[in-house]
């Protein structure tokens, strides 16, 4: 999977000149917690996000009336909060290695670059809705962590044994490593799934109806 297929595209911006305010409102309006900074020439320039806006805004606490505030705000910009150095990504970068950035870097989002063009964004809500795919979250099903011998062909012999009796995967994790896998079927009855795979394991760690 590749960062092109999982990004926003046409992503929503802002420029070095904006607003606090105007910029927290694009923000809100549009229900996203990053704004990568365009300059003139429609080059990236920078990146701010809701953390940063939230940082410089007065707070509640404060002494200043609410004129005062705004008024302060008003005449704060984008360029003076927005990060500078913006760490990006390629569309063609794996979806994984967007995700490692990201963790790396404690950020949560990256602008996506097509050369010096930027194409699209990937947040951490889209990885969030890539890990509900691969756990069949929204799928009903029989889920189980086992683990399992590590030989070879070991992982088609289960797949095969669980098509026999009827059995569909809707979502497969392994750490073959060290032997675990986590995975969830549908169309085969609870008790019928662990009859099947019993043979194939060296310990089933958890079993449940989700």
């Amino acid at each position: 999977m590749l960062v092109r297929e999982r990004m926003s595209r046409n992503p929503i911006t802002t420029n070095p000149a904006a607003s606090v305010p105007h910029a927290l409102n694009v923000m809100q309006g549009n229900k996203v917690r990053q704004l990568p900074v365009l300059d003139k020439k429609g080059e990236l320039v920078g990146i701010v996000s809701l953390v940063d806006l939230f940082r410089v805004s007065p707070s509640p606490a404060t002494s200043l009336s609410v004129w005062e505030v705004n008024y302060l705000l008003e005449k704060m910009k984008v360029e003076e909060v927005m990060t500078r150095e913006v760490i990006t990504v390629t569309e063609d970068a794996a979806i994984e290695e967007a995700g490692r950035i990201m963790a790396d870097k404690k950020i949560s989002g990256l602008p996506v670059m097509r050369g010096g063009e930027l194409v699209g964004i990937i947040t951490e809500s889209h990885l969030f809705n890539i890990l509900l795919e691969l756990f069949g979250a929204q799928q009903s099903g029989v889920r189980v962590t086992a683990t399992m011998p590590l030989v070879k062909g070991g992982l088609a012999e289960l797949a095969t044994a669980i098509a026999e009796v009827g059995g569909q995967f809707v979502a497969f994790g392994e750490s073959m490593d060290k032997g675990t896998v986590t995975f969830k079927v549908r169309g085969v009855e609870r008790e019928v799934l662990l009859k099947t795979i019993e043979p194939l394991m060296s310990s089933i760690l958890d079993v449940r109806e989700s």
